[in-house]
């Protein structure tokens, strides 16, 4: 008997034009995954079978990747004679707790003197006759046995382990992140990436009104999101402090968010066209800050061409909080350490910002100078999963 982990694709299997780019990418997405690990892939356009020693291991790595709709442990056996795959069937089921069950077998093996439906009966009555108080259902049962007649071998699997869904990283390209030190920004993060987006990052830093720590909190976050993004976040770390402190003195107070967010929006539309990004991520919720009123998304948005893609603004705090919970961001983003979105907060920001009075705020100051020289002396991290960080020397 061989164990062996079996992988299921979900949303994959739509996509009939190009599904062999789709399966290729998880197979790669897997196998860097499990670098480290003695591991064999197989697959086809139904699913993927794994083969390796480490079986837990292999486990918790796969939990992590986006593409696999559901996880199984399976069996192979080379003997395909009726008794003996009763037996080990029963070897199998005899330490599983279970009331009801059912025999569910595909028979790829055309030449199997026994079809599918025979089969299951025949292993279905197999299991009531050695077993006691045990019953066949139909629909609902406790314990689903599934059985494949191979060409060369049988293959037993039951009930999996659900997957994370989604699309493989980089099958839809690659995305920036606003990653700020708040809780919304790395589920926005994570949300992207299940849809298939590959994330680099963009941190606005301000020291030194903002500490080390917020940025230290950043990395954390970025840890745990390139635990998702193939064990990989590069980040941008652009020096806001001189930009802020421009706002600040000659920005009417109740306009400082609104010029502020739109100097962000310019710099990471000229970082995300570098590194070839199609798109803008971050955080906003509709009207849960002043900024995030659709008003103010709009004037916003203004600044620049490049699509931006707000994977929560329709969740309200406490479902983010939820899926920032599962993700394991939460503790860290509730970290008492303030980014520079937070620590110049006016008491009274404009709610319905104007366009016009927001572009003739900006000739106060040399915006194009300002934006030039924070993206000229922008310093790059990569972040590793594997608690691997080094500063990119160009």
């Amino acid at each position: 008997m061989e164990k062996v982990i079996i992988i299921k694709y979900g949303e994959l299997s739509t996509k009939s034009d190009n599904i062999n780019f789709f399966i290729k990418t998880l197979k790669n997405n897997i196998e860097k995954k499990l670098s480290g690990i003695s591991f064999k892939i197989s697959y086809d356009i139904g699913r993927m079978i794994i083969y390796t020693d480490n079986i837990d291991m292999v486990l918790n790595k796969l939990k992590e990747v986006f593409g696999i709709h559901e996880i199984m442990v399976g069996y192979i056996f080379k003997d395909k004679s009726i008794e003996k795959i009763e037996e080990n069937i029963l070897a199998l089921i005899k330490n599983i707790d279970f009331n009801t069950f059912r025999v569910t077998t595909k028979r790829s093996d055309k030449h199997y003197e026994i079809n599918s439906i025979d089969f299951s009966k025949i292993v279905g009555a197999y299991i009531l006759k050695n077993t006691d108080n045990k019953k066949v259902k139909i629909e609902g049962a406790d314990l689903e046995i599934f059985v494949e007649i191979r060409i060369n071998e049988i293959l037993v699997y039951f009930d999996g382990i659900k997957g994370l869904g989604g699309y493989p990283v980089s099958t839809l390209g690659k995305g920036l992140l606003m990653l700020s030190g708040g809780i919304d920004s790395p589920v926005a993060g994570f949300l992207a990436i299940k849809r298939g987006i590959r994330l680099e990052a963009i941190y606005f830093d301000s020291p030194p009104h903002t500490s080390k720590m917020a940025l230290e909190k950043v990395k954390d976050l970025a840890k745990v999101l390139a635990k998702y993004n193939n064990n990989e976040v590069k980040i941008h770390i652009i020096n806001f402090t001189h930009i802020q402190e421009e706002i600040i003195k000659n920005i009417p107070n109740y306009y400082l968010i609104t010029i502020m967010r739109r100097f962000m929006y310019q710099i990471s539309a000229v970082i995300a066209s570098r590194i070839n990004a199609h798109v803008i991520i971050n955080g906003e919720s509709v009207g849960q800050v002043a900024s995030q009123t659709l008003q103010s998304m709009e004037v916003i948005n203004e600044s620049i061409k490049k699509p931006v893609l707000r994977p929560v603004c329709c969740l309200d705090k406490l479902e983010i909080i939820d899926i920032a919970k599962k993700i394991g961001t939460y503790d860290i983003s509730i970290l008492p350490y303030e980014d520079c979105c937070t620590i110049f907060v006016p008491k009274h920001p404009v709610i319905h910002p104007n366009l016009k009075t927001a572009l003739e705020y900006e000739k106060l100051i040399d915006k194009n100078e300002l934006i030039y020289n924070a993206i000229k002396n922008e310093t790059i991290i990569n972040i590793n999963s594997n608690n691997k960080e080094y500063q990119d020397l160009l």
